[in-house]
Formats: C-alpha cells, sequence, structure tokens
C-alpha cells in the first residue's frame, strides 16, 4: 500500500518486518536502519536503541536482522513482534543513517512493512524529498485504541545518527578532544618547620559503600573490512570481553524467470540451499577442534572451546541466518578461530550467491565485510581468522573461496589451507 507523508494505516499483523531499502551504485552512500523505542517521545534509556553495534532489545520484540544487496538494490531489515513490545512502549521509531554522504545522494530510498509471517507487504513510504540529511527517520508504528498503526514520517536530521539519537535521549559516546596541559607552576620556596612531638596515628574513616557503574553511552561507530583494509583489532574498538556474535546472511545474487528450464532448475536449487557455518579452533592448551551443524558438534560457550553454534537454518533470506557466539572473556583460552562457511546441499559452489558477515562484539563497534564473487566452483570458503597476539585479538577479512579436491571434504580443505592438522571422519546431521 504506497502512503504518502504523514498518512497512516492499521497494522493487524502480530509481527513484521520493516525493510529500508535503496538503489546502489558508484557514490551511493550506505544507510544503515535502527529502531528508537519510546515512552513519552524519549528512551528509558539507551538500551531502546536498536541499530547494528546493538541489534537486539531486551524483550526480544525488536532485532536489527542485517543488510542484504541484490541487482542493484540494497535493503537493512528491522524485525518487531509487535505482541511482545512492553506495554509502556508507546511508539517505535523506525529511521536511517547515511555513512559516506547525504540522503540526497541516496536514489530509491523507501521503507516497506511486511507481514513476519507471510511477507505480504502492509505499507510503503518512498521518500522523494531527501537533501542534505544524513539521519532520516522515515516511519513509526504506535499504538492507537489498542491496536497498532503505521504512519509515514519522513523527517530528516543534518547531525547524522548521533544528532538522531541524542534528540531521542541517546546518550553517545564521541571521540573527546583532550583539553590543553597547563604549563607547570613554578615551585614555592620551602621554609623548614620547626621540630614538633610525633601525633598519634589517624584512623581512615571507612570507605565508602561500591556505587553501580554509570551506564556506558552508546557508540555508533563501525568498522567494515575491505580488501585494501582487510583487518582490525578488537583491543582498539573495546570489544574484547563479554560475547560476539557471527552472523552470516546469504542470497541469490541473480534472479532467474522461467521453468521447465536449466535455469528454472537452478531457482528450485537456491530454494532448497543449505549453508553452514563452521568454525575451527585452537585453544592455548594445544587442543584443536571444529564447531559445525555436521556431528552435531554445536560447541559450548561457558566451558571449552568457548564456541557455540546457535542452530542450522536453512534458509538465510527469511530469518536470521546463521549464527554462533565466541565468549571473549575467554580469550585468553583462544589460540586462533577460524570461522568459515560450507555448502551442505543445494548448490554446487558459491556462484550467484552474496554474503554478509557480521561480527557483533557485547561491547564495541561491529565488523561487517561482504563476500566478492565467486568465480571458481567453491563448496567452502574461509571467512575470518581471529588471532589471539597475547595482547589483543585480530580480526582478519579472508573472503577466501576453497575448491575441494575429489574425495575431500571441505572441512579437511580449509584444514589443509589453513595448517590446522586434524584428524577427519564422515559425518551427517
Amino acid at each position: 500500500m504506497p502512503m504518502s507523508k504523514g498518512s497512516n494505516v492499521v497494522v493487524a499483523a502480530p509481527a513484521v518486518r520493516i525493510e529500508l531499502g535503496w538503489r546502489s551504485g558508484a557514490g551511493v552512500p550506505d544507510a544503515d536502519a535502527s529502531a528508537l523505542l519510546l515512552v513519552s517521545g524519549k528512551v528509558r534509556s539507551d538500551a531502546d536503541f536498536v541499530f547494528y553495534n546493538q541489534s537486539a532489545h531486551a524483550s526480544g520484540a525488536v532485532r536489527h536482522e542485517g543488510k542484504r544487496s541484490a541487482d542493484g538494490q540494497v535493503t537493512d531489515t528491522i524485525s518487531v513482534d509487535l505482541a511482545r513490545v512492553e506495554p509502556a512502549i508507546e511508539n517505535v521509531v523506525l529511521a536511517a543513517s547515511s555513512d559516506g554522504g547525504s540522503f540526497g545522494q541516496v536514489p530509491g530510498l523507501y521503507i516497506r512493512v511486511l507481514d513476519a509471517a507471510n511477507g505480504a507487504e502492509i505499507a510503503r513510504y518512498d521518500s522523494a524529498d531527501a537533501s542534505v540529511e544524513t539521519a532520516f527517520v522515515l516511519g513509526e508504528l504506535y499504538r492507537r485504541q489498542g491496536a497498532w498503526k503505521f504512519r509515514a514520517v519522513g523527517q530528516g536530521y543534518g547531525s547524522g545518527l548521533a544528532g538522531l539519537a541524542t534528540d531521542y535521549g541517546i546518550t553517545v559516546d564521541e571521540p573527546q578532544t583532550p583539553a590543553p596541559t597547563p604549563a607547570p607552576a613554578p615551585a614555592p620556596a620551602v621554609t623548614p618547620a620547626p621540630a614538633s612531638p610525633v601525633a598519634a596515628p589517624v584512623t581512615a574513616p571507612p570507605p565508602p559503600p561500591p556505587t553501580a557503574p554509570p551506564q556506558q553511552p552508546v557508540r555508533l561507530t563501525k568498522v567494515t573490512l575491505t580488501k585494501a583494509a582487510p583487518s582490525v583489532s578488537l583491543a582498539k574498538q573495546g570489544g574484547t570481553s563479554g560475547s560476539m556474535r557471527v552472523n552470516l546472511n546469504w542470497e541469490v545474487r541473480k534472479q532467474f524467470k522461467g521453468w521447465g528450464s536449466k535455469l528454472g532448475r537452478a531457482v528450485a536449487q537456491h530454494a532448497d540451499l543449505d549453508l553452514d557455518l563452521c568454525a575451527l579452533y585452537e585453544l592455548t592448551d594445544g587442543r584443536k577442534g571444529v564447531v559445525q551443524a555436521l556431528g552435531n558438534a554445536f560447541g559450548a560457550l561457558n566451558r571449552p572451546p568457548y564456541i557455540h553454534l546457535d542452530g542450522d537454518d536453512r534458509t538465510g533470506a527469511v530469518s536470521s541466518g546463521e549464527n554462533l557466539t565466541i565468549n571473549l572473556d575467554h580469550m585468553k583460552d583462544l589460540r586462533r578461530v577460524l570461522i568459515f562457511v560450507t555448502i551442505y546441499e543445494g548448490a554446487r559452489s558459491f556462484a550467484d550467491l552474496h554474503a554478509t558477515v557480521t561480527l557483533q562484539p557485547q561491547f564495541g563497534a561491529a565488523v561487517d565485510f561482504s563476500l566478492d564473487e565467486c568465480t571458481v566452483p567453491s563448496t567452502v570458503c574461509a571467512l575470518a581468522l581471529i588471532t589471539n597476539t597475547g595482547s589483543d585479538l585480530t580480526v582478519q577479512r579472508e573472503a577466501r573461496y576453497l575448491v575441494p579436491e575429489r574425495g575431500v571434504s571441505p572441512q579437511r580443505t580449509v584444514d589443509y589451507a589453513y595448517g590446522w592438522g586434524m584428524n577427519w571422519t564422515p559425518g551427517r546431521k
């Protein structure tokens, strides 16, 4: 249902997907979707802000699902389970921020509200009047007489995501310019004091009771790894504690029309595509292993290997993709971790697939990158190598497609390429 600015529509679906989209191209800035859960026009705390560095609300009602690109179109998606939104929340503001330019340089900007159950479009608003804005409120979900409605807003900010977040009550962590160091004052002349009797020791007052640490401000920075800049230090980003979620999303890059042909069979084949996110690990005590769905080797978060695979997603395009979590509180126990993906069934190679990898530390900036186009008959791709240097964790973008030799499994192929030196036996799931 196309909408004009300021109009509204009833949202009868109990859960929706909010899709922010635009056309990609040379010189087009990147954009990111976000959501703010409001009471009386403000967030209750920074936890009510859902975006790329804070991908899920504590209630589970709002999640940032991630970005996809195909056929010159980019989408960034937020899921909202309206039935789980806390009763105190009056509005869910749906916004976007640009990176590397203004929204006047972003063609075809729109927001769509889709029924999460069947993908049916409930509402669509196309923005046509953006200019110098670097943040944009495209719409909002709000309660009215016990029901949810969606309003097309189209209000921009020239101060970026930081300005938008601050306007709604978010505390933003921005780099501070250190104050100049004052010149030292001349030392005063010292006059010897007359001798006096030694005073009795004074008992120090008891220390004050500990106070709760102040809430950490929201960090709006993120890191995108490229061929020119393929690595990042997690310590410099403040992300070496808590947990780190690794997400893989994918979709078919090319859309074919027609059935009953080779192209039609390719579509049917991709519809049954099953990719598996995996991790080879080496602990500092020398133990090595693999975390994967094959053989139900899902790992564990609070005991070795401190890596856990959340589940086995066979869709990639209609849910949150494949996810695994790394316990960074045990970084001293991890020597290296190689994140990789294999094709379990549904395709003979990664050709025509587009995949995005996001590493989201609990504290610190998100790290993401896209895979290059696959031009070889590869069924396994090394995604990222995480290495413990002793004082830091570094993330290295690999994006390396590997071609297994005849009779050699994808897992063993990765092992050979990175020198893990493990023994492999056949497995199934």
